[in-house]
């Protein structure tokens, strides 16, 4: 995974991605998402849920709309694949979640267990692993604004490794308006599910980062978009890191 440039090494990561679904309010289907990537904006309805019929009411209870929306896209993208690597992004996890129990715990309210256990971090792939009843290697990164390439190195490095393919999941919930001042990086909720195999359709270069002016979108709805409209290249940055996108024609 790594060549020389200049006296020097620098990482490339190769990889193909075979599938890809996503999901935000109003945006659902493929055709939905070309419709935005081509600058129109959709109807969106607060009452918008992801769609996790595919599972039995009983467990679809458990499931906050932040898990709906990471099963709604990975689901599908797992069928056919008995065990499947998962790598699990989300810069903030489940802020409607962990807000309701500061609150209660600001009005000195007792806690609930089951609400405190499925705020964490790794509840997801814990109930992923599960309802599918997956032994596969999983895991759950809270990286920085760049988290969308952190997790496709991790794929990648599981791609290295011998796996046929691995599932990359990025999701954002809407943070409550309280989360404002210090959340701006969520336009609105949204999940991209990504299935990763060996190849050399794309190219993943990171470096220090340059004068390149930072992505207005969040890197993994950035992706989407590019690839939508045919973007064969493209960069990422974030702070003092970017990563150079290459997409072979």
């Amino acid at each position: 995974m790594e060549v020389p440039q200049g006296g020097k090494h620098s990482t490339v990561i190769t990889f193909e991605i075979s599938q890809w679904r996503a999901w935000a309010p109003g945006l659902s289907a493929h055709a939905d998402w070309q419709f935005w990537a081509n600058g129109h904006q959709p109807l969106r309805s607060d009452a918008d849920a992801p769609d996790v019929s595919f599972l039995p009411a009983m467990q679809r209870r458990r499931l906050s709309h932040l898990a709906r929306m990471a099963f709604a896209v990975g689901w599908p993208l797992a069928e056919g694949h008995e065990q499947l690597p998962l790598v699990f992004v989300s810069r903030h996890g489940e802020t409607p979640r962990t807000f309701s129990i500061l609150s209660e715990l600001a009005a000195r309210q007792p806690l609930s267990p089951t609400q405190f256990s499925l705020s964490v971090h790794n509840a997801v792939i814990g109930l992923w692993s599960i309802l599918r009843g997956s032994t596969s290697e999983m895991t759950a990164l809270a990286a920085a604004g760049d988290g969308f390439e952190q997790g496709v190195l991790e794929a990648a490095a599981l791609l290295a490794e011998g796996a046929p393919a691995v599932l990359l999941i990025v999701t954002e919930e809407l943070p409550p308006d309280a989360y404002s001042p210090w959340i701006d990086d969520v336009p609105f909720a949204y999940a991209l599910g990504l299935l990763l195999t060996p190849g050399q359709q794309w190219q993943l270069t990171p470096a220090q980062a340059s004068a390149t002016s930072p992505v207005e979108l969040p890197h993994a709805l950035s992706w989407l978009k590019a690839t939508l409209t045919g973007c064969n290249s493209f960069t990422h940055t974030w702070k003092r890191r970017t990563w150079n996108w290459q997409r072979q024609p």
